[in-house]
């Protein structure tokens, strides 16, 4: 399982045409690649989320992007973080995680979750649903794609799932893991412990982590699974440079094009892992040190500079080993 993911949040780049989106994420998945991550990661989204940007922004389909990231790597494992489950029929979801299982030589993992984006749903014409539907959504169709990844044929009917002898030809030519995002501790860490290889906090400071990690645990020890087969991680917004002065001069950069006013940076910077190696060198440490078993980092303000993605990649594997990592 991963220890360091590289996540690809922003497709609004600096001195960028949409003809050169595509290869201006390659050179960041490459980067990511040399440097030390161990994983890449694209966002499951059709529009851009609020935080990063408007709805309007570019973004690219996720599977169809990670199958293309898939020729230009060789190592790196490739992930949604995570996929809405809201937004494909779960057995299509299986051929196409299978897909890119084959075509990146087996290196696909699943991310999943339930769905949260409204505007995306009411927009293009996916059901929204309750919050209560979305998770009931979510936990039927891990009961088909699961047994499908694992090249059974599967029969189920529920209450917003049918299907019949379905079948998953080729198998997956790799054991797929399988992902979980999300915070919530009643319903989200409880299908971690009972389906998922690996959990994925996508919010919240480190201190709340043991106390997550507790509840994971607790909801191991109920559905009968032992605790240690799960390992948790954390998606991380960061922006690092040289120096902390080249790090404010990129985010400068990024809301100039993204039309960004003052307060919209401030409130960028105190929403980042924000400076110089030192400073995102030790938080990563104390991510570590607070009980993950990994970090996946974004880099939403500057990652579109490759040298940036190499240079965090070579702070985060610097220190996940002084974490013993």
């Amino acid at each position: 399982m991963s220890r360091l993911g590289y996540q690809i949040p922003n497709f609004t780049y600096p001195n960028s045409s949409g003809a050169d989106i595509f290869s201006r994420v390659i050179a960041q998945a490459k980067a990511a690649e040399e440097s030390g991550f161990d994983r890449v990661l694209v966002m499951d989204h059709f529009y851009q989320l609020p935080g990063i940007g408007v709805p309007s922004e570019p973004m690219l389909e996720c599977y169809t992007l990670l199958a293309a990231i898939a020729q230009h790597t060789s190592k790196v494992r490739l992930s949604a973080l995570v996929t809405g489950n809201t937004y494909r029929n779960p057995a299509l979801l299986a051929k196409a995680v299978t897909t890119l299982d084959h075509v990146s030589g087996g290196r696909a993992n699943l991310g999943i979750g339930a769905g949260w984006f409204q505007l995306e749903h009411d927009s293009l014409g996916f059901e929204f649903g309750t919050f209560t539907d979305r998770f009931e959504k979510l936990e039927e169709a891990l009961q088909i794609v699961l047994p499908m990844l694992r090249n059974e044929n599967v029969s189920f009917a529920g209450k917003y799932y049918n299907v019949t002898d379905a079948m998953n030809s080729p198998a997956p030519i790799s054991k797929i893991p399988v992902m979980i995002g999300g915070n919530g501790e009643k319903k989200t860490l409880r299908m971690v412990a009972q389906y998922a290889d690996e959990g994925n906090l996508t919010r919240g400071p480190l201190t709340e982590i043991p106390h997550k990690l507790e509840v994971l645990a607790e909801h191991c020890a109920r559905v009968g699974r032992d605790r240690s087969e799960i390992r948790m991680s954390k998606m991380v917004n960061v922006c690092v440079a040289p120096t902390r002065e080249e790090a404010e001069a990129d985010v400068l950069e990024m809301a100039a094009v993204k039309g960004w006013n003052n307060d919209i940076v401030e409130m960028m910077k105190s929403m980042l892992v924000f400076g110089d190696p030192d400073t995102v060198g030790e938080y990563i440490r104390d991510a570590f040190n607070a009980g993950l078993d990994g970090i996946t980092i974004n880099m939403a303000a500057n990652g579109q500079k490759p040298e940036r993605v190499a240079l965090c990649g070579e702070i985060a594997s610097k220190a996940a080993k002084e974490a013993g990592k």
